[in-house]
């Protein structure tokens, strides 16, 4: 079932150690067949140089497993939530990367300074709020999902395919798998930058709407992504 979608998803998980994204088990990634109304995703627990495309978990879109031996990931409601809200998207990479995640654990967004982050995100990424308790304790994975959500009811995910989740760590997505894990990879390295420049320079400004306009739209009409 799925073969083609669970190698592509253990391919684009295979690719965060790689990209020094995750260690140990952090971190998953998923894939979504629309069509079916099934998700393949990397199963709880399991070391990525222990991962194969017959270990994928997949999933009805209720959460209920209907192929694989192993656990599904512990986010996988969480990716749902964002399938649900986001139709046009097909691939979903949570991680704990050091620089998105330490923006999320001071609760700030990550300012678009220059034209690196503006290339790949057309405006600051989002921190979500902290989920109140009565969340954490109900239903702690589907509102995580939904915090998210809400933080994008007036923003574009597909201009901005990434948020870091408040005291918790950053979302990206994207038209594939390995489409998301770029972006993943993406978001640390302005993360990187923004928290060196901010050391440089703490009362700079973001980068100007004309350059960051120019940059993001540059990329898409006359270069494609």
């Amino acid at each position: 079932m799925l073969k083609k979608l669970k190698k592509a998803v253990c391919e684009a998980n295979l690719m965060l150690p790689e990209l020094g994204l995750v260690i140990f088990s952090w971190g998953n990634v998923s894939g979504i067949d629309r069509k079916k109304g099934l998700m393949v995703i990397k199963p709880s627990g399991v070391s990525y140089d222990e991962l194969t495309p017959e270990k994928m978990v997949v999933v009805d879109l209720n959460g209920k497993v209907v192929e694989g031996e192993l656990k599904p990931s512990s986010d996988t409601v969480t990716h749902l939530r964002l399938y649900e809200a986001f139709p046009n998207i097909s691939g979903i990479v949570h991680t704990h990367s050091t620089y998105a995640t330490a923006f999320a654990q001071a609760g700030l967004s990550i300012p678009a300074y220059g034209t690196t982050h503006a290339d790949h995100f057309h405006g600051m990424v989002p921190c979500t709020r902290a989920l109140h308790d009565w969340e954490i304790e109900e239903a702690y994975e589907w509102e995580t999902g939904n915090v998210i959500v809400e933080t994008f009811s007036n923003l574009n995910p597909t201009a901005v395919p990434a948020a870091v989740v408040h005291s918790h760590g950053p979302f990206t997505w994207g038209d594939a798998p390995k489409d998301a894990v770029k972006n993943a990879a993406v978001l640390e390295q302005v993360a990187k930058m923004a928290w060196l420049s901010l050391s440089l320079r703490p009362e700079m400004n973001m980068v100007g709407k004309t350059l960051l306009d120019k940059h993001f739209y540059r990329k898409r009409d006359d270069y494609g992504n």
